[in-house]
């Protein structure tokens, strides 16, 4: 079951990474003793680490998949009633979620549930089956604590999924993540065919056009083409709500015309971000120089500058989801403190195991008791 759990991230190509402002700067409060990794994750990492990256994926997800119909024996506890949250009109039992991208197909629902994932992202979903991008196509970056990914919305298809999804136990939130066929000749018209089908199932839908690794697929992110996406989208979940995903590779001006769009279509909550096509000069690992997406450790200056620039082109207006290095309880906390409502993670299961989500969990909850507050909500923009 853990041999999947090494790695996963999302796709991207390649800029150089920007640094961020002064004004993204933030004084970190005080960070909790680290949480020690699982002496046994620890022992198998290196004979994990052997296999290719996919294929040990694909053995996690199995082992995930085999568990849960065992019922998850020794799963994670329920947390601690300080993480409750409501977002977009959905109870959470914790903000921590499971990211789009580790299980595209939805084969291990009942499985990452039994992790501690308060919610569990599925997908990227397309209306018909694709393969992707030729292997090999993911990456480890072990130096730096990353992985670089060029799937390209690699799946089943949606109808494939949906069955799965609807048989889960779900102990918690379920989202359907959705996108467009690389050869769609009308990629509007893939979404709104991902929306019509998720929405009699999912707790939330995402609309993903962040990935660097379908062609063309960010250009929906701006302008005409964004506003037509969205009302289309909107049209067709009926009650579900909503979520968008977007890139960390944005400027300024660009992030302004999606919070507006975002309000002006009912957009429930935004999700930032997906991986980096930027390469941050300090990486170190043999694979920096792959093309593809970058996750992990080094994406999280350029989350934290995201969740601060959306954070105030919204003015606090739309619920943010904050995804991109985030491998710790003090990581989550800064990333909640700082205005996030919900976290995600995916590249750091592959660096600390399945325990990660039941440790930030309990550490989670002491930071918020330590620093005084009564509830997650309490804590969420607070500094």
């Amino acid at each position: 079951m853990l041999a999947c759990l090494r790695e996963k991230g999302s796709g991207k190509d390649l800029v150089h990474a920007e640094a961020p402002s002064q004004k993204h700067h933030t004084e970190l409060p005080p960070r909790l003793a680290p949480a020690k990794r699982p002496a046994m994750f620890s022992l198998i990492r290196p004979a994990l680490f052997t296999l290719d990256a996919e294929q040990a994926h694909g053995l996690t997800i199995d082992g995930l998949a085999a568990w849960a119909r065992l019922g998850t024996p020794f799963a994670a506890p329920p947390p601690d009633p300080i993480l409750r949250s409501t977002v977009a009109g959905i109870d959470f039992s914790t903000p921590l979620g499971l990211a789009a991208g580790v299980d595209k197909n939805g084969e291990a629902i009942d499985g990452w549930f039994g992790l501690g994932f308060g919610s569990v992202e599925i997908g990227t979903l397309t209306p018909l089956p694709q393969p992707g991008n030729p292997r090999p196509r993911i990456f480890r970056l072990v130096a730096d604590r990353a992985v670089i990914n060029r799937l390209g919305f690699n799946n089943k298809g949606i109808d494939a999924a949906l069955p799965r999804a609807t048989a889960a136990a779900r102990k918690g939130v379920l989202g359907i993540n959705v996108g467009a066929n690389k050869d769609a000749a009308d990629r509007i018209a893939d979404y709104v065919a991902g929306v019509t089908r998720a929405a009699p199932i999912a707790d939330y839908i995402t609309i993903n056009i962040s990935s660097p690794n379908t062609p063309g697929l960010r250009d929906l992110q701006h302008g005409a083409a964004l506003a037509e996406l969205l009302a289309a989208c909107d049209s067709a979940r009926g009650a579900t709500p909503l979520f968008l995903k977007i890139a960390p590779d944005l400027e300024a001006a660009a992030i302004d015309d999606i919070a507006r769009a975002a309000i002006t279509h009912h957009i429930d909550a935004l999700i930032v971000s997906n991986t980096t096509i930027s390469r941050p000069p300090s990486l170190n690992s043999p694979h920096a120089a792959e093309t593809g997406g970058l996750s992990g450790a080094p994406l999280a200056v350029l989350a934290r500058a995201r969740l601060a620039d959306l954070r105030q082109a919204t003015g606090g207006g739309v619920p943010i989801i904050s995804v991109g290095g985030i491998d710790s309880a003090d990581e989550a906390f800064a990333r909640i403190r700082a205005g996030a409502s919900l976290i995600q993670l995916y590249s750091a299961l592959v660096y600390e195991g399945p325990g990660l989500a039941r440790r930030i969990n309990s550490g989670l909850a002491a930071l918020l008791k330590r620093d005084g507050f009564a509830s997650l909500s309490a804590a969420i923009g607070a500094g």
